[in-house]
């Protein structure tokens, strides 16, 4: 994580100041559960949790303690025992450190889905006000990156709302997948601590008990959650390259934003370039980076080895910053997207008419040629437009295999743009409702 690219609300999710607190809110309410079995005495979780609550954690002294103790939840605890006194007996009561580290990293991922899916909510809202604005601009539609037939510029932000509405089921799945809480003990049965202390602290944090763990709750879920993550980075790309593409000079059918005194390139004055859909191409690319390492933690020894810790101390945070940077910046680059429509007529009218290849094969297949013979005739006179710049619909008038089952009047109505925006209410409606 570097501040580039990171957003304040987010990085406080993964602070060492929230962390320790999260920490301390699962030994306090671990305790809560205690008491009311009658394990430990009602006055000291009452004592818990008060100066608990009271308490700004020293980070410095954690870490101090942590320098001898090598083990940070042993540090926390000591920590916290400085100032609860001598109640803190009572804390850690038949639990082990992966309770408490599991606990906190799924809070934390949940915290994170909840302000990812708000970031997405926002892009959804971007898409689908640019999608309506641009409902019937007619654009051309390219497969392989060549000329195919016409589409609509709106269809485009249509297809990325579908797209990340997706994308928005798939995150409050993996939210769901992930919201489980751990207190079984050493290895994951329960020998040291009831399980009623586990349902307690998973109802009081807004989380499920997971039904079986180790000594760790299984890092199947952990992947399926950074695997999300990954697809969503996915989309995100695929959005950004549309529009860097689109923003070639040669295209020019939209634009980034280019605010005055901003400076394209240190040695070309004139330059324009998608600098912010270019970072978030190579964004993209770290958010699913992260999922790999996330699925080789599924793998670990036997009840738990500590593998999967460096990883995840690394991609929770990580991951999750990022991919919140990158959908921000991409809804203010839709928000702020300049369009071109003259210059997306341009590009409609380069190839003189080729785009219309389809409905004249149709047309003769349809007034009874063969479709073999069809596509030959309409291919050699598309090749006279490609090779030698000639108007196709003039190379069809002055075929004979063309007009004489085809009349001029007919052969202009298959040129004619609208045919093929006819079924954009049907698109929209499926998309948006």
């Amino acid at each position: 994580m570097i501040d580039r690219y990171s957003r304040s609300e987010m990085v406080t999710i993964w602070s060492p100041k929230t962390k320790y607190r999260i920490w301390f809110e699962i030994e306090a309410h671990a305790c809560d559960a205690l008491a009311q079995l009658g394990i430990i005495p009602k006055e000291a979780a009452k004592v818990i949790w008060e100066k608990g609550k009271a308490a700004e954690f020293d980070i410095n002294r954690i870490n101090e303690i942590e320098a001898i103790t090598k083990h940070d939840v042993i540090a926390f605890l000591t920590h916290l025992a400085e100032f609860i006194g001598p109640e803190a007996r009572f804390i850690h009561q038949g639990m082990t450190s992966s309770d408490v580290l599991d606990t906190t990293l799924n809070i934390q991922l949940m915290r994170a889905s909840d302000i990812l899916l708000k970031d997405i909510d926002q892009l959804l809202e971007a898409l689908k006000k640019r999608a309506f604005e641009h409902k019937e601009t007619i654009t051309i539609g390219r497969s392989h990156g060549i000329h195919a037939e016409p589409t609509t510029f709106g269809i485009k932000f249509a297809l990325a709302y579908a797209e990340f509405s997706r994308c928005r089921k798939r995150l409050v799945a993996a939210r769901e997948e992930i919201s489980t809480c751990a207190i079984s003990g050493a290895i994951g049965t329960f020998a040291n601590i009831d399980p009623r202390v586990e349902e307690h602290v998973a109802k009081a944090l807004g989380m499920r008990a997971e039904p079986v763990s180790t000594q760790v709750i299984p890092r199947d879920r952990h992947a399926m959650f950074f695997a999300t993550l990954g697809v969503i980075a996915s989309s995100i790309e695929r959005l950004a390259i549309e529009i860097r593409h689109l923003q070639r000079t040669e295209v020019l059918e939209a634009e980034e934003h280019f605010s005055p005194g901003q400076k394209g390139s240190s040695a070309m004055p004139h330059k324009r370039n998608p600098v912010l859909t270019e970072n978030l191409t190579g964004l993209a690319r770290m958010v699913r980076t992260f999922a790999i390492p996330a699925m080789e933690n599924v793998a670990l020894w036997h009840e738990r080895d500590i593998s999967h810790s460096s990883v995840e101390r690394y991609i929770g945070p990580d991951a999750t910053i990022t991919l919140d940077f990158a959908l921000a910046r991409l809804t203010s680059v839709i928000e702020n997207l300049i369009v071109y429509p003259e210059n997306m007529q341009k590009n409609l009218n380069k190839f003189r008419g080729l785009v219309h290849s389809q409905r004249v094969l149709l047309a003769l297949t349809q007034a009874g040629i063969s479709r073999e013979d069809s596509y030959r005739i309409v291919q050699r006179n598309a090749m006279k437009v490609w090779e030698q710049g000639k108007d196709f619909l003039e190379e069809l008038l002055n075929d004979k295999d063309v007009t004489k089952v085809l009349s001029e009047e007919e052969l202009r109505e298959k040129f004619d743009l609208s045919y093929h925006t006819k079924h954009i209410n049907t698109i929209f409606k499926r998309v948006f409702g």
